[in-house]
C-alpha cells in the first residue's frame, strides 16, 4: 500500500469496516502505531478476501479513535466506555487521546466524590432556592420522602433506590434517569 497522504484506507477492525485517509491516520499522532503502519516505511498487507487492512481488535470504539484523529473530539460516554476507549487508545499508542481520557475520568471521579457526599439535608438546602437542578447528579439511596421537589430537574441523574414516598414531584423532569429500585409510593406525579 502506498503512502500517498490523501489515499483512502480501508480498515477492518475486528469485523467492523472503516474508511479513512492516510492523513487522518498519520497527522495528529505521528508516533502512533497507526501512523507507523501507514507512514510508507512499512509494507501493509491487505487481506485478500476482504480487500482491506485487518486489525485484530474490537472495532466498537474505533470510530472514536478515528474522530479523535480527525478533529481531536472526545466523545461523551459512560464511565465504563471511557475505560474501554482508554484501553484502545493505549493499544494504538495515542498519547494525546490517553491524556484526554484520563482527564475526563479524573473529572468524573471528582464529580462522583462530590455527589456521594450529598445528604438529605444538602438536598433540602438546594430545593429552597428558586431554580433547582440535579442534572447528572448521583443521589442513589437517599430518603427524599415528603419533600416538595416540584419542578426539580433530575435529568440524567442516578436515582437508584431513592425513596420518594409522599414527595411532591409535580412537573419534575426525569429525562434519561437511572431510577432502578426507586420508590414513588403516594408521591404526587402530575405532568
Amino acid at each position: 500500500m502506498g503512502s500517498d497522504s490523501s489515499s483512502t484506507v480501508r480498515l477492518n477492525i475486528g469485523g467492523k469496516k472503516y474508511y479513512t485517509t492516510v492523513d487522518t491516520l498519520t497527522q495528529r499522532e505521528p508516533n502512533s502505531m497507526l501512523a507507523t503502519m501507514f507512514s510508507g516505511w512499512h509494507t501493509v498487507c491487505l487481506d485478500p478476501e476482504m480487500g482491506c487492512v485487518f486489525v485484530d481488535r474490537d472495532g466498537k470504539h474505533f470510530r472514536h479513535i478515528l474522530n479523535w484523529l480527525r478533529d481531536g473530539a472526545i466523545p461523551t460516554l459512560k464511565h465504563t466506555q471511557y475505560s474501554e476507549l482508554l484501553r484502545e487508545a493505549e493499544y494504538y499508542q495515542l498519547p494525546g487521546l490517553v491524556e484526554e481520557i484520563n482527564a475526563v475520568l479524573s473529572r468524573k471521579e471528582d464529580e462522583e466524590d462530590l455527589t456521594n457526599e450529598l445528604t438529605r439535608h444538602d438536598v433540602i438546602k438546594c430545593i429552597q432556592s428558586e431554580r433547582v437542578r440535579f442534572r447528572g447528579v448521583k443521589l442513589s439511596g437517599l430518603d427524599l420522602s415528603k419533600l416538595d421537589l416540584s419542578y426539580v430537574d433530575f435529568s440524567h441523574a442516578c436515582l437508584r433506590n431513592v425513596f420518594f414516598s409522599r414527595a411532591n414531584l409535580q412537573s419534575a423532569k426525569f429525562r434519561d434517569v437511572d431510577a432502578e429500585g426507586a420508590i414513588f409510593h403516594n408521591a404526587t406525579l402530575q405532568e
